[in-house]
């Protein structure tokens, strides 16, 4: 069977690498009296605490519900603990915040992991956990974080290469091969304990039923669980079986009594203390490992083999080679597919394993917030106070999904805005993913009743930019283009809860009802002056820019779905109209704020700045140059003619708006202007003002980098933006990577860094202006160059400086790794990616959460062929039509 044979079977994916890296220091394992989750659960305890809502383990896989889990832990006879999870610093041990100290790699995955791969690299002495908590406490915001490979751990090269794969035989029936290499010149000893076990779904009082796991032999692990198919687990090398129970050891953590007299680090303690007490001799329980001791010579590789099956199988291995080499074929083929028209085989490289890394965050989701904040009724009554530290307002949240993560250890936790980008890259390989997880978020037991979606468990109400609805759009055009069909039943479905959504933004973020949407966090951390989540010092507010071209963007994809919609079913085009007005006022409310009439654009400047509003009506504008003055730039949209002929009633109530109310009409650029082959534009931006900021986006000393823009100018690194305000100086300086300051809570850094979502919008953006405007709309690029490039072209030239990130350069070298030499040249590192969350605004380096390829797996979609990216765009301005993808 082919990959995408098996697109069409949901059966396939109902295992896959689902599991989390990190469960502890989590919000919904925080039970505390005042919400430091950090320290309620942290990665020593990990070992010998029972999770309440998910599992984590080391390139692990579970089944949809995550009622099994398999998982492999390590140790080489020197660490003080089984490795069976990553470990990192927590929010308050990194001098950066939360921060994963090892080296691990996806490498491949199709989209129903038929087939999958990733690597590890374990070192072969002794961790240095004390070392990497203790040299990271001395540093400060200031300083570079101090990382694994600067222990020196690695200098000898006495480590193990761990690559784990994955085969799937059919839907239950998964093949793993454990290939390791001792990369080192001396001998090196290591135990291997591939571990299955049941999450524990029994303690909590709301159904008791014990599942149960028994040795049939020192080769095969036999599975009861009423409501799972695998019955058996097989090991090809072990030399015994271990078990144990997935049990809390409160002697060891509370000094209280065990429920279980084999508690879930029993397997470690046997390992590493030989305590033989600690594991079930009657070989039964709910947890149970593989005992693998090997001992491999300099440069030795060996290999292991695992089946977790459905079937009773006499000769489990016999067909194992075979199936690995099938599966390997089949993903190939997949993704030769995928990339017919890439040229190099490094572009291609690189985007194999941005999709990977996005199929391996994938992550079961288990969250009830009514059930968390009550308590179990098993178990002792939570504090109080949890009613008022966060999520209270959200009871009706109760998520049990797959979900795609930013980041499987930095945020094992969904974010929205960031998972609405996630999806453009998943529609390319599995658009009913793609769909399935906006679909998601818009269900009664996501969405709040008010209509406002759910930001992250830190803080569900926090407000991130309204991005939903131009993923649904974006996604059901790619899905469009490549199965032949318009899915328009996922459209309508959207688009009738997305209103909801909408009329929440209209309620709750513009305050005075005057199309000005002031306050909130907006995803943008420390990008002001101020935290944008607090209230001014005086009693003043903020009119923010992007907050209010947010909402134009918001209703201008809305207003998109509605004249689609309106093409299959008339009643759509009143809704059409409703958000085309919208638009209207939200743009007339840029330049009409309050009783003088001020404009957000500052026509001194000529740039789009927030405002400070004082209660007596007197504004300021705040002259920081930041990316949210280019926001107003992705509210755009180009409708060509044959699509308004086909719907009279909306042509007919536009014609009169614009005829009627020339004041909103003069608003619009050029709505009566024909452009490029018959095309009208709705934007917040005529030709001039375009041209203004693209001067300074596009201007090296100010946002344009060698690798995308910055998100703040350049030139506040020698000339810091200073504000004083009532006797108070704020300021604001060029920071191109790791924020220097903990201002405003928040551990990654807007004010100079590059960053793909924003980028990525930009790109689209100049991209959709160009189809109105005729190639003859041209801009100096880079500014001051004497050099002259259509909008098309600037797009192509931004897409090719993200890409170059990645990429090798003239000498060999990827710039997100320019910080170790080590990694530029050593075969064992060099051609292996890390998507990282953002980027250095001068260097290239990856900053920040080291696997998060969610957003910044955007990459997958830019290094597409060029005729797939602007077919693909160019659709969403015309009628549908059946063009190939």
């Amino acid at each position: 069977m082919k990959e995408k044979e098996r697109l069409s079977d949901v059966t396939w994916k109902k295992w896959g690498p689902y599991v989390s890296n990190r469960e502890w220091g989590l919000v919904r394992e925080d039970y505390s009296a005042d919400g430091d989750a950090w320290n309620y659960t942290n990665h020593d305890i990990a070992e010998a605490k029972t999770y309440r809502w998910g599992e984590e383990g080391i390139c692990g896989i579970c089944d949809d519900l995550q009622k099994l889990v398999f998982s492999v832990g390590f140790w080489n006879k020197k660490d003080k603990m089984v490795k069976e999870r990553f470990f990192g610093l927590s929010n308050g041990q990194g001098n950066h915040g939360e921060d994963v100290k090892e080296y691990f790699y996806y490498l491949d995955s199709t989209p129903t992991h038929s087939y999958m791969k990733m690597l590890y690299k374990y070192p072969q002495n002794a961790f240095p956990y004390e070392d990497l908590i203790k040299t990271n406490a001395e540093r400060g915001k200031e300083n570079p974080e101090y990382e694994l490979i600067d222990t020196g751990i690695f200098d000898q090269n006495e480590y193990f290469d761990i690559f784990i794969e994955y085969a799937k035989e059919s839907q239950n029936d998964i093949l793993v091969k454990l290939t390791v290499v001792n990369k080192s010149e001396q001998e090196a000893p290591l135990i291997i304990l591939p571990t299955v076990w049941f999450r524990n779904t029994w303690n909590w009082g709301y159904n008791n039923y014990k599942p149960q796991m028994n040795a049939e032999n020192s080769d095969c692990i036999r599975i009861n669980h009423q409501d799972l198919e695998i019955k058996n687990v097989y090991a090809g090398n072990a030399q015994k079986v271990l078990f144990c129970d997935n049990e809390t050891n409160n002697e060891r953590l509370y000094h209280s009594q065990n429920q279980s007299k084999y508690t879930k680090d029993g397997i470690n303690d046997f390992v590493i203390n030989g305590n033989s007490q600690s594991v079930n001799p009657k070989d039964f329980g709910t947890k149970a490992s593989f005992f693998i001791d090997e001992n491999f010579k300099p440069k030795e590789t060996k290999t292991f083999e695992l089946r977790l099956s459905d079937q009773d199988l006499k000769q489990p291995f016999q067909d194992f080679e075979e199936i690995f080499v099938s599966r390997q074929k089949e993903a190939d083929e997949f993704y030769e597919d995928i990339q017919c028209g890439i040229k190099t085989e490094d572009e291609k490289l690189v985007q194999r394993q941005a999709f990977a890394g996005m199929l391996w965050n994938k992550m079961f989701y288990h969250y009830n917030v009514e059930r968390w904040l009550k308590g179990d009724p098993s178990q002792t009554p939570p504090p109080k106070s949890r009613e008022h530290i966060r999520n209270s307002e959200w009871k009706h949240l109760n998520n049990e999904h797959i979900i795609s993560m930013p980041d499987k250890w930095e945020y094992p936790w969904y974010a929205t805005w960031d998972l609405a980008f996630h999806t453009i890259s998943f529609s390319l390989i599995d658009p009913d993913f793609a769909k399935h997880q906006l679909k998601l978020f818009l269900f009664e037991w996501y969405m709040h009743p008010n209509g406002q979606l759910p930001a992250y468990e830190w803080d569900f109400s926090d407000v991130n930019p309204p991005v939903h609805a131009w993923a649904v759009f974006r996604v059901f055009k790619i899905d469009e283009y490549l199965k032949g069909n318009p899915d328009l039943q996922f459209l309508e479905s959207a688009f009738q809860k997305l209103l909801m959504n909408f009329t929440w933004w209209v309620n709750k973020k513009d305050n005075n009802g005057n199309n000005i949407f002031e306050g909130g966090f907006l995803g943008l951390d420390n990008i002001g002056v101020f935290d944008r989540n607090m209230p001014l010092p005086n009693g003043e507010h903020l009119e923010q820019s992007d907050g209010t071209s947010w909402m134009a963007m918001f209703a201008l994809n809305m207003m998109r779905i509605a004249l689609e919609l309106a093409l299959y079913n008339n009643v759509y085009e009143e809704m059409a109209m409703k958000f085309f007005e919208h638009f209207l006022a939200i743009a007339n409310s840029l330049d009409n704020m309050g009783e003088e009439c001020f404009s957000l654009w500052d026509e001194e400047d000529e740039f789009f700045y927030d405002a400070i509003a004082s209660s007596d009506g007197d504004h300021m504008y705040l002259k920081l140059r930041t990316i949210v003055g280019l926001i107003p730039m992705f509210a755009v949209e180009v409708i060509d003619d044959e699509m308004i002929e086909k719907l009279p009633n909306f042509k007919k109530r536009m014609t009169w708006v614009l005829e009627n109310k020339p004041e909103l009409a003069a608003l619009v650029s050029h709505w009566e202007v024909k452009g490029n082959e018959s095309k009208h534009l709705l934007s917040l931006l005529r030709g001039h003002r375009l041209k203004r900021l693209l001067s300074r986006m596009l201007d090296s000393k100010q946002f344009l980098s060698e690798f995308g823009v910055r998100a703040l100018s350049k030139e506040y690194e020698e000339n810091p933006f200073t504000l004083n305000l009532n006797g108070t100086d704020y300021k604001v300086k060029y920071t191109p990577a790791e924020s220097d300051s903990g201002l405003f809570g928040g551990n990654s850094n807007w004010r100079g860094p590059i960053w793909f979502p924003i980028n990525f919008l930009i790109i689209e953006s100049l991209q959709r202006f160009f189809f109105y405007y005729s190639p003859d709309f041209l801009v100096e690029y880079p500014t001051g160059s004497g050099k002259y490039s259509n909008l098309d072209e600037i797009a192509e030239a931004l897409s090719r400086r993200l890409s170059s990130l990645f990429l090798k350069d003239e000498h060999g070298n990827r710039p997100f790794n320019s910080q170790y030499p080590r990694f530029q040249t050593d075969p064992d590192f060099k051609d292996y990616i890390l998507f990282y969350e953002y980027f250095h605004g001068d260097t290239g380096r990856g900053v920040g959460a080291s696997h998060q390829t969610g957003w910044t797996g955007l990459i997958a979609k830019i290094l597409m062929p060029r005729f797939s990216r602007k077919n693909i765009a160019e659709s969403e301005t015309e009628t549908p039509k059946n063009v190939e993808f």
